[in-house]
C-alpha cells in the first residue's frame, strides 16, 4: 500500500493498494468520530461487485449503512438524476454529521460529490474510486460536477473529500475499453509533466506496474492541485485535451467515452502545436504510439466546425478569450490565452495536419 498526502487546509490522504476497499469502515470512522450513518453512492454495475464488502466494513465500524444506486454512464450525471439523489438523502435524514460514500468510478464521484458539497450546504465525503480514470483523476482534487444540455461539468462545486481509497483489485474487473478510458488520463499526465513517464509506458505494460503508475499520476495532481485548488492557474494543465475531448463528448451523446474522446483532443492540440512549430514531431510521435498502444483513437468524423461550436460552452472560456493546452516538449505543456475565435484554427489545422 502507498499513501499520498493532499496537504490543503482541510487535507487528504489517498490510500492505493490490494484490498484497501476493505478498510473503508475502519478509515471512515477513524475521521468521523460522531458520524451515525454513511449513505453511499454507486451505479449498478460496480454495486453488484463491490457494495457488500463495503457495507460490511462500515457496519463493522458502527455505521448505519443506505445505498442509492444508479445506470452506468455519463448520461445519468444530469440535473435531473440530482434532484432525485439530494430528494433520497433528505428522505432518509441525513444529517450533517454523517458522510456520503462515492463507491464507482468518475461519473459516480462527480454526481456523488456534487450532492455532498451541496446537500445541507457540505457534507464530508469519502471516495472509493474502482475505474482506474477516476483513481488516477476525478476522485482526486475536490472537482465535482453535473452535466447540462449546453456541456459537460457545467454545474459543479469545489469539494474536497476527506479520504479517498483506491483499491488496485478492482481493476481486475474493468472491461478492456474501460481499462484504456484511464491510460488516457495516465498518458495526459506524462504528456503534461513527466518525460520519464512516457519512456516507461512506451516500455512497459502498465497492467503489471498499476500500483506505481497511480502513485505517479496521483502525485503530479497532488502536486498541482495544492498549488492552485480552485483552478485559476496551473491547475489548468490539467484539461490539456480535454476542451476538445468534451466537445467530442456533448457531440456523440456521451456515446464516445471520456478517455476516447479526450485522446483526439490531445492528438488535434498536439498535431496543430508541431504544425506551428511549438512542439516537437517526437511529442506527437510519442502520444499516438500510446494512444495506438491502449487502442484509442486519433480521429474523429465531427468537423472543425462542430467542435468549436461545442466547445464555446467549455467552462475554461472567459469572455473572448479560452485557455488551451500546448505541449511544447516531450512531458511538458504550457498553458496559452487565444481568443476564442482563433480557437477554430487550431482545430482546421490539427485535423488537417498531414
Amino acid at each position: 500500500m502507498t499513501s499520498v498526502h493532499v496537504p490543503l487546509h482541510f487535507g487528504y490522504d489517498i490510500l492505493i493498494g490490494s484490498g484497501i476497499i476493505n478498510l473503508a469502515g475502519e478509515k471512515s470512522r477513524n475521521l468521523f468520530k460522531s458520524a451515525q450513518t454513511a449513505a453511499i453512492i454507486t451505479d449498478n454495475n460496480v454495486g453488484e461487485l463491490y457494495l457488500p464488502p463495503v457495507i460490511n466494513s462500515l457496519q463493522k465500524a458502527g455505521f448505519n449503512t443506505l445505498t442509492y444506486s444508479i445506470t452506468p454512464g455519463e448520461n445519468s450525471k444530469n440535473p435531473d438524476e440530482y434532484v432525485k439523489l439530494a430528494n433520497w438523502l433528505a428522505k432518509s435524514r441525513l444529517s450533517s454529521s454523517d458522510i456520503i460514500i462515492a463507491l464507482g468510478g468518475g461519473v459516480v464521484g462527480d454526481l456523488a460529490g456534487f450532492a455532498a458539497a451541496t446537500y445541507l450546504r457540505g457534507l464530508a465525503y469519502v471516495q472509493i474510486p474502482t475505474s482506474l480514470l477516476a483513481m488516477v483523476d476525478s476522485s482526486v482534487g475536490g472537482k465535482t460536477a453535473i452535466n447540462l444540455n449546453a456541456g459537460k461539468n457545467l454545474l459543479g462545486a469545489f469539494h474536497q473529500p476527506s479520504l479517498v481509497l483506491s483499491d488496485t483489485d478492482t481493476l481486475n474487473t474493468l472491461p478492456e475499453p474501460v481499462f484504456n478510458d484511464g491510460m488516457a488520463e495516465v498518458i495526459k499526465y506524462a504528456m503534461i509533466s513527466d518525460a520519464s513517464l512516457l519512456k516507461r509506458l512506451l516500455q512497459t505494460d502498465c497492467k503489471s506496474e498499476l500500483l506505481h503508475i497511480i502513485t505517479i499520476c496521483t502525485g503530479i495532481k497532488r502536486d498541482i492541485v495544492t498549488k492552485d485548488e480552485f483552478d485559476k492557474g496551473e491547475r489548468k494543465l490539467l484539461n490539456f485535451g480535454h476542451t476538445l475531448g468534451h466537445a467530442i463528448e456533448l457531440l456523440s451523446n456521451y456515446t464516445i467515452s471520456h478517455g476516447a474522446a479526450v485522446s483526439v483532443g490531445m492528438t488535434i492540440i498536439t498535431k496543430a502545436a508541431v504544425k506551428k512549430a511549438l512542439c516537437p514531431q517526437e511529442s506527437l510521435y510519442v502520444l499516438e504510439k500510446l494512444l495506438s498502444k491502449y487502442a484509442l483513437s486519433c480521429g474523429t468524423k465531427f468537423s472543425a466546425q462542430e467542435l468549436f461550436n461545442a466547445a464555446l460552452n467549455d467552462k475554461k472560456r472567459q469572455g473572448c478569450h479560452i485557455t488551451i493546452v500546448v505541449p511544447t516538449a516531450l512531458g511538458r505543456c504550457e498553458l496559452m490565452k487565444i481568443p476564442s475565435d482563433s480557437l477554430l484554427d487550431w482545430i482546421e489545422t490539427g485535423l488537417g495536419f498531414e
